[in-house]
């Protein structure tokens, strides 16, 4: 089985390439790299471009770009991946595993790299309430079988929470796999707006979404706070 690692970027010309580089073991393994491009207005897509195996555009948004490249992509399994995090070693075994049985989907934990002292505690949580609910963010990596991709229907096409969404169709076939291995992401968006104030705002966000406001609507909300 192969491995097609769908990453929707904007603006990130200063992390792509290192991202990139660190899959280059993985893309060896029978597995691709596909970029999507939101319409950067720096040099994101030049400097993918020698390290992937597709870089495609198409118009903004994560729910649009993840939907862009499992089209264009060939694996039979698909790993959605932000353009912060990294991943374990050995990932695509690990997927290959958790997939291998009744499970068609499922996340890694997520571990937050950072100064402040409250990313360990807020990573924790994530990890916690994900296995609770059985819920994944975009952050904790994740992963599921073609089949499964087709028969949801792919992300919503939606402003925002297009991976909450992603999970209640999924959760409709199987409980996801909840990796204990870790994926590791950036602290940035955390310090750079305050973590308390950042914490408070996701929540908020996802309450508004599981009592039916639209994710238009909360996008719009997430923008004039951030």
């Amino acid at each position: 089985m192969s491995l097609s690692i769908i990453i929707p970027v904007l603006d990130e010309a200063e992390r792509i390439a290192a991202l990139l580089g660190e899959l280059q073991p993985l893309r060896d393994h029978a597995g691709e790299l596909i970029v999507v491009d939101g319409g950067s207005r720096d040099l994101t897509r030049e400097r993918a471009a020698p390290l992937a195996d597709r870089v495609l555009t198409s118009p903004a948004g994560r729910a649009t770009q993840m939907n862009a490249g499992a089209a264009a992509s060939r694996g039979d399994r698909l790993l959605f991946l932000h353009a912060d995090p990294r991943l374990p070693q050995d990932a695509d075994r690990l997927i290959e595993t958790a997939l291998a049985g009744e499970r068609c989907w499922g996340r890694f934990n997520v571990r937050i790299e950072g100064r402040h002292a409250w990313l360990p505690v807020i990573a924790a949580a994530m990890n916690w309430r994900s296995r609770l609910t059985g819920i994944a963010t975009g952050d904790q990596g994740i992963f599921m079988t073609r089949a499964a991709f087709d028969e949801v229907g792919g992300f919503a096409d939606q402003a925002l929470m297009e991976d909450i969404e992603m999970s209640r169709r999924l959760k409709q076939r199987t409980a996801p796999a909840c990796l204990s291995a870790t994926v590791s992401t950036s602290g940035r968006r955390w310090e750079t707006h305050g973590v308390c104030r950042t914490v408070l705002l996701m929540w908020q966000l996802r309450w508004r979404y599981w009592r039916g406001e639209s994710p238009e609507r909360l996008a719009k909300a997430y923008r004039n706070v951030r």
